[in-house]
């Protein structure tokens, strides 16, 4: 008999483990199951469509329905999973017509992602406040910035701030509320994060941090938003203030949480044998600290999720951590961590070193070069590396990256000092930036 796999969810965690499923078991019957219209869409691309970079929602959508077929995927969509038997190894589904069924599964995969989270601020089912999370949510804002002078955005995350350059581009009053004191307060140290805030601020984008949201005002639709006891006049709002993995099914069927979500082995198995999760419902580990945290990214996403199936398809795999390493573009300014910041270390009871420097993309006399600012973080104990954060015109990925390799493979600071680099003045300096900020925490540690 065929194998049975069915996996919850059918976004950027439930494809992948379908698709590694496939490759592992050729003959296995794989079932994936979404409650939305269309599955396996790029939510990272919302607010470049708002934007204008990208043309229309469906671009976001990543693969055909002929790929399905193609893969002998049974896909499900505007279904809904309302319980999990993991003894009798069930799972009670519920079509868009109410139409109810029960599938038999041998392994099971739970992807059932997260929702974005509302803070209960007074007058928040006004119409006119948007989050940002479905397709359906982006054409609602779209929808809402074709008549719209102005708008604010809750929330100064990734998203938060790619929503509100979106806002900029169409020419929209924007202002950002951020509750915490300075922007991409998870992702930035504050010296690192006021650069950020100055270039937006320079694009004529008005933030505000250290206050939050205290009331919706208007009647039936928001017209302006209560922020440190001042009116700020609005046609819409963006709420993005992070997400809170969907958790419901798993505790029902005795799966094991931690403290935000589903606690798996490095097989990406819960505590319910044959059962297994990825995503945004699932924890990692962190691979500096080895504690769990919540790696809400698509790219943590993917890697578990291919454990994840390649397991649940009679396979062996293994997920080894993140450390949640992240990229974006906001105008001209690139912007990008990995690993710890100094204040996420010292929560963590690391003492830290630092060191920051500002450099150029290329060699300083060379036609266009831009400037790139490079912070290294290393344990102070240990001299190795465990965070980073770039903020550059350009080429601040591929720093990112070679960074994330050098903090899994344990490099100390004085390692990526010795660094070996190449230089030419069209596309680099004499004296890599990132090795130049080795040497300044090399200095003092």
């Amino acid at each position: 008999m065929p194998r049975k796999i069915i996996i919850i969810g059918a976004h950027a965690a439930g494809l992948d483990a379908a698709s590694a499923a496939r490759k592992t078991d050729r003959t296995a019957e794989i079932t994936l199951i979404t409650k939305e219209k269309k599955p396996a869409y790029s939510r990272c691309g919302l607010p470049f469509v708002l934007g204008g970079h990208i043309k229309e929602f469906d671009d976001l959508v990543v693969f055909p329905e002929r790929f399905y077929k193609m893969m002998k995927l049974n896909l499900l969509t505007e279904t809904t999973v309302t319980n999990i038997d993991a003894k009798a190894k069930t799972v009670d589904i519920t079509d868009k017509n109410g139409t109810k069924d029960t599938l038999e599964y041998d392994s099971l995969v739970i992807s059932t992602g997260a929702d974005p989270f509302l803070p209960p601020v007074k007058g928040k089912d006004k119409k006119g406040i948007y989050m940002v999370r479905t397709l359906d949510d982006g054409a609602g804002i779209a929808k809402a910035m074709e008549t719209a002078k102005s708008a604010v955005i809750i929330g100064a995350g990734l998203i938060g701030l790619e929503v509100a350059v979106a806002c900029l581009e169409k020419g929209l009053k924007t202002t950002v509320v951020e509750f915490l004191p300075y922007v991409l307060p998870v992702l930035l140290d504050k010296a690192m994060a006021d650069r950020v805030q100055e270039a937006l601020e320079e694009k004529g984008m008005n933030i505000i941090v250290g206050k939050g949201a205290e009331e919706f005002l208007g009647d039936d639709k928001v017209n302006g938003v209560l922020v440190g006891g001042e009116t700020i006049p609005t046609d819409f709002v963006v709420v993005a203030t992070g997400v809170r993995a969907n958790l419901d099914l798993a505790k029902n069927a005795g799966v094991a949480l931690g403290q935000k979500g589903i606690t798996t082995n490095i097989k990406m198995e819960t505590n319910i044998k044959d059962v297994y999760a990825a995503g945004d419902c699932a924890e990692s580990i962190n691979i500096v600290t080895n504690r769990p945290m919540m790696s809400q990214l698509g790219t943590t996403a993917v890697r578990q999720a291919k454990v994840a199936g390649i397991n649940a398809a009679g396979g062996y795999a293994v997920f080894n951590g993140a450390l949640g390493s992240w990229i974006t573009r906001l105008f001209e300014t690139e912007v990008g961590g990995t690993g710890l910041t100094e204040f996420m270390a010292g929560r963590s009871g690391i003492q830290t070193v630092s060191g920051t420097i500002v450099s150029k993309t290329r060699a300083d006399y060379f036609p266009g070069a831009l400037p790139i600012r490079v912070k290294l973080v290393a344990d102070k104990e240990s001299g190795k590396l465990v965070g980073a954060q770039i903020i550059g015109g350009e080429e601040v990925t591929q720093r990112i990256n070679m960074l994330t390799y050098a903090i899994i493979n344990q490099m100390t600071i004085q390692e990526l000092a010795k660094a070996e680099t190449c230089y030419a003045p069209p596309v680099s300096e004499t004296w890599e930036p990132v090795t130049l900020a080795a040497e300044m925490v090399l200095r003092k540690l």
